[in-house]
């Protein structure tokens, strides 16, 4: 229970129906459509939505977009339903070609770190099997926000001075997201008129205003007046795929994540690790703790960093992967003494910024939804008449032959973003998820423990200050949050890890648990947001 004479948010309670999300507009637009009488995809599409006008630094509907829905109805012990809306590579992707250009990686800012969007395609698949409204009614009040405007809140404002001079880089994202040149600061008032022009397209027109027309006429030839190799025809074959979810047991519940290529086998993976410790024993803020979560995820990457691809392309050891002997082997190499340093390489066999919602109904339909733009404003490029901020989700490419998540032609990258669904006796216990790019396995793994080894409150579990290691080759750097007492920070020293605080928080989390004995929803929304959680 938190000490309520200080500064913190109580776990939102309700007894019909639930949204959380990162924005205040996405969240009430949720519950507006809950009471209209939509079920749950269908607030999550139009939250979502909403999210591509208002947080556009963090989202856009040229992104990409995950899912996973346990529908209320669907028989005891069945499966969520997952779906990858992640983009594909152009056709005409080939290593060869960027390593004669002089890429021997994909430049973040460029048009060949731009996928061909998969949002539209996920959100008018997702509407048309599980969803009761049609796309053109949901996106009316992202439309509106688009056109009318709307006030930039605090956070996202702080994100979006980090990018201003990126910004002013390209002539559409300067006329659009710069005010006289400048950052908008918290509380000015931003209209989006190509946006709102291209939304009413799709609105009108469903994927078809999207992905064929003057939009993909737009978006394609700004591309490749930059360079790009994208065409219409990979457009129009932009189709996402209904997936079977990869699982775990923890604690006595059942962890789904979407499979490969998206990192949610990382989280599994991860909790297998810790599986196998006896946290609750612990001070969930001891230096013990956090020393044993830094360990295991450094181990959990470095095999996601190995093998991670797109299984079409590469067939990726699942099965191995998520084994308890695997678990095992990494589990004995963590050192509670010290951090280890030279990681052996992963045992695996080889084989040739984003938002997040979750939307519970008065049936119990839940939905996990995650859609993204990676990077701070993507690519950094706006396409000049339609205004669509541009992914750079093909930045998660390798440009090296023969590595399992090299870029070819129709691949799809290794995504960071995630939607996760806890399941407890064969239905949904609690959908979530963690935002913050490469954090988000770790942010999975770290929130479930605080609920599931120490019985955290929801709100409480998701405010609960992080840590993150970087990559391997920063030798022991930790990303680590203000809030750290020092007494922990001289401990994890100590051991060897390198501390610092980020520019930014450790990512953002939603959550709503499914209470079946009382019959009520408790969500959470992270502080580090400028969401909430909302409930009728």
């Amino acid at each position: 229970m938190r000490a309520y004479d200080q500064p913190g948010r109580s776990t939102v309670i309700a007894s019909a129906g639930m949204a959380a999300t990162s924005h205040p507009l996405s969240s009430i637009t949720a519950i507006r459509t809950l009471l209209a009488g939509g079920n749950a995809m269908d607030a999550a599409i139009a939250a979502v939505a909403v999210q591509c006008v208002v947080e556009p630094q963090s989202t856009s509907i040229g992104g990409d977009c995950f899912c996973l829905y346990a529908p209320a109805n669907a028989p005891k012990g069945t499966a969520p339903i997952a779906f990858n809306g992640s983009g594909r590579a152009p056709a005409a992707a080939k290593a060869e070609w960027y390593l004669a250009n002089g890429m021997t990686s994909i430049p973040l800012r460029s048009a060949h770190a731009v996928t061909i969007p998969g949002a539209i395609d996920a959100w008018t698949q997702l509407l048309a099997q599980h969803g009761t409204r049609n796309l053109g009614d949901l996106l009316e009040p992202a439309i509106r926000y688009a056109r009318d405007g709307f006030a930039v809140h605090g956070r996202i404002a702080y994100d979006w001075q980090l990018c201003g001079e990126m910004l002013a880089q390209d002539p559409t994202a300067a006329e659009n997201y710069l005010q006289n040149g400048k950052v908008p600061a918290p509380g000015a008032v931003i209209r989006l008129p190509l946006l709102a022009r291209t939304l009413e397209t799709v609105a009108a027109k469903g994927r078809e205003g999207f992905y064929s027309g003057w939009v993909a006429d737009d978006i394609v030839g700004y591309l490749r007046s930059k360079g790009g190799l994208h065409t219409m025809a990979d457009f129009d074959s932009a189709i996402g795929d209904y997936v079977k979810p990869v699982s775990t047991s923890y604690r006595g519940y059942d962890v789904y994540e979407c499979p490969p290529n998206g990192q949610g086998i990382v989280a599994l993976a991860m909790l297998n690790i810790l599986q196998g410790f006896d946290l609750a024993s612990l001070d969930p803020l001891s230096v013990e703790r956090l020393h044993i979560e830094i360990e295991a995820a450094r181990l959990a990457y470095l095999d996601r960093d190995a093998v991670l691809a797109d299984p079409k392309y590469s067939l990726v050891p699942v099965e191995t992967w998520l084994s308890e002997a695997h678990a095992a082997e990494l589990r004995q190499l963590i050192d509670p003494r010290r951090r280890r340093s030279n990681l052996p390489p992963s045992a695996l066999p080889p084989h040739r910024d984003t938002v997040y919602l979750t939307v519970v109904d008065k049936d119990r339909n839940a939905v996990s939804l995650i859609n993204t733009l990676f990077h701070p404003f993507g690519s950094g490029l706006c396409a000049p008449q339609s205004g669509v901020m541009l992914q750079n989700r093909g930045a998660g490419f390798v440009v090296n032959p023969g590595h399992p998540n090299c870029i070819e032609g129709g691949k799809r990258p290794l995504h960071t973003i995630i939607p996760g669904m806890l399941m407890k006796d064969g239905r949904a216990q609690m959908p979530f998820g963690v935002m913050g790019g490469q954090y988000q396995a770790c942010g999975h793994a770290h929130l479930l423990t605080n609920i599931l080894d120490w019985n955290m409150d929801l709100q409480e579990a998701v405010d609960f200050t992080r840590v993150f290691p970087d990559n391997e080759d920063t030798q022991g750097r930790v990303q680590i949050e203000s809030g750290l007492p020092q007494s922990v920070l001289t401990g994890l020293e100590r051991l060897g890890h390198r501390t610092y605080i980020p520019s930014r928080p450790i990512g953002g989390a939603q959550a709503i648990w499914i209470d079946w004995e009382q019959d009520v929803l408790r969500g959470a929304s992270d502080p580090r947001k400028d969401g909430m959680a909302i409930g009728y």
